[in-house]
């Protein structure tokens, strides 16, 4: 298993950090020090763990909306999605723990036809009005037969996002999005019609598990 590029700087660090306290306890033999050293090296450990970048077998599925992270499903609902559709839309939300991997894919192949990045609070990933209030990334994703629209979500914890994409791009099903670093939630807001694969509590896997099927006469934004 690889570590991930967004990962090297916080692993490089907390390892220096370590063997620095390391080869000091070793000379000095002073049981803070080692305590010191004992700390860093569970950080360095975590961080190598959080950080990984899984080997998967990437599989388009035609026609579907694939999981764009790795988590368990926390929402389905029908709600207003008021940034960009202003109308009702299926939100199927997806909560990642500290245990899960943090790369976010693409769950749909298409153009990129909104971007924003809206600054804001730090409510927990999994309250229901992290969605509108929390930091954020709103893309959506136009497939040349309907929209769905998909969120990154900072959530107490998490303090960064970051994204490889911008709008105007053309992307496929299962290219890297992004990486959101240290607990957070994505949310996926698809058309009513569309066939959920999943339900709440289920585990899901980014770019292997389904979330949805989308009818094929689904009617675009105008």
């Amino acid at each position: 298993m690889k570590l991930h590029k967004e990962g090297k700087t916080f692993v490089v660090t907390t390892g220096i950090i370590f063997a620095l306290f390391a080869s000091i306890a070793c000379g000095l033999n002073y049981t803070y020090l080692w305590t010191l050293a004992g700390v860093f090296f569970i950080i360095f450990i975590f961080m190598l763990r959080f950080f990984r970048s899984p080997n998967r077998p990437l599989k388009p599925v035609a026609g579907a909306v694939l999981s764009p992270c790795d988590g368990k499903i926390v929402i389905i609902q029908e709600v207003e999605e008021t940034e960009y559709f202003k109308d009702r839309r299926l939100q199927v939300s997806v909560f990642m723990s500290v245990n899960n991997v943090h790369i976010n894919w693409i769950p749909l192949s298409g153009k990129i036809t909104y971007f924003r990045h809206h600054q804001g609070q730090y409510l927990v990933a999994w309250h229901p009005k992290s969605s509108e209030k929390n930091e954020r990334t709103t893309f959506v994703i136009n497939n040349g037969k309907t929209e769905i629209l998909f969120r990154q979500i900072a959530g107490y914890v998490a303090r960064r996002i970051v994204t490889y994409v911008k709008e105007g791009d053309t992307v496929e099903q299962n290219r890297q999005l992004g990486f959101i670093k240290f607990g957070s939630r994505m949310d996926l807001f698809l058309p009513l019609n569309a066939e959920i694969c999943v339900k709440e509590g289920d585990t899901v896997r980014g770019t292997n598990t389904v979330i949805a099927k989308l009818e094929p006469n689904n009617s675009d934004k105008t």
